[in-house]
């Protein structure tokens, strides 16, 4: 007398359970994506202005070196100083102060962005000039 087996064995995969966690963890990358703000910096492109220009003869200029040295209208200073100065220019002109920022064509980006970093923490306004 032979017995069959009356339990069968399904060989189907229900998928509803993992598109569920596809769902609920594509949700929380949605909520948590828009509470990341991101690290960059805010350039001011040209274009056209209504107001009127400024004469850039009177703006503070920040030269730098191929050999990565800051001078600040002909005068040479270390990170430190450039920092103090541009304190004081924020103090004397307020919020919003100009600077023409002109580094050499060899000199480091990582000079260039300790300058515009500057720039950014006091408020000033950064105005790119290449020099030949």
């Amino acid at each position: 007398m032979s017995l069959k087996r009356k339990n069968k064995t399904s060989s189907e995969f229900s998928m509803s359970s993992m598109t569920d966690i596809i769902f609920l963890l594509l949700i929380f990358f949605m909520l948590t994506s828009n509470l990341v703000a991101p690290n960059a910096l805010n350039l001011k492109l040209p274009g056209k202005s209504t107001s009127r220009s400024t004469d850039t003869d009177a703006l503070p200029d920040v030269s730098i070196g191929s050999d990565g040295q800051y001078y600040l209208d002909g005068r040479r200073l270390d990170e430190g100083g450039l920092d103090r100065e541009f304190a004081s220019l924020a103090r004397r002109k307020g919020k919003g102060f100009s600077i023409i920022l002109s580094p050499d064509q060899s000199a480091p980006v990582e000079h260039v962005v300790v300058v515009m970093d500057l720039a950014l923490k006091y408020d000033a306004n950064a105005i790119l000039a290449s020099s030949d």
